[in-house]
């Protein structure tokens, strides 16, 4: 396979994973809802709330890495850079610039402020404290 055929398959299988992740988030925020409409005493549902909100955040942080590859991967091909060499270099390009546990940490909670992500989590654990 040469180079551009190789990165323009790379972006087509990412491009796919990154709907797919858009999609599993919007599946935690329907169960976020569902959450709400069960009778669950209040600390238990603001746990559960507070943990899909938290697992929608790391979704996100794998979704942007992918769209970070992403865009290399179109810089590539319009510079018409496509060689074995630069292909397929997702985890090699997120190792060399994965933070530490700490580091990681801060990004799962960026990602999860963000407002795209945090819609609707404060909402329903408002909602689930009234209603407690």
């Amino acid at each position: 396979m040469n180079g551009n055929n190789a990165l323009q398959q790379e972006w087509v299988t990412l491009q796919n994973n990154i709907e797919r992740y858009e999609h599993s988030a919007l599946w935690l925020k329907l169960a976020a809802l569902g959450l709400l409409l069960m009778p669950l005493q209040l600390p238990l549902q603001a746990a559960l709330l507070l943990i899909l909100w938290l697992q929608e955040g790391i979704f996100r942080t794998s979704q942007a890495r992918l769209g970070d590859r992403v865009v290399v991967i179109e810089q590539l091909i319009r510079a018409g850079e496509g060689d074995a060499g630069k292909d397929c270099q997702l985890h090699s390009e997120w190792l060399a610039k994965r933070p530490g546990t700490f580091g990681l940490l801060l990004e799962y909670t960026r990602s999860a402020l963000r407002p795209t992500v945090a819609f609707p989590y404060p909402l329903l654990l408002l909602a689930a404290l009234l209603r407690g």
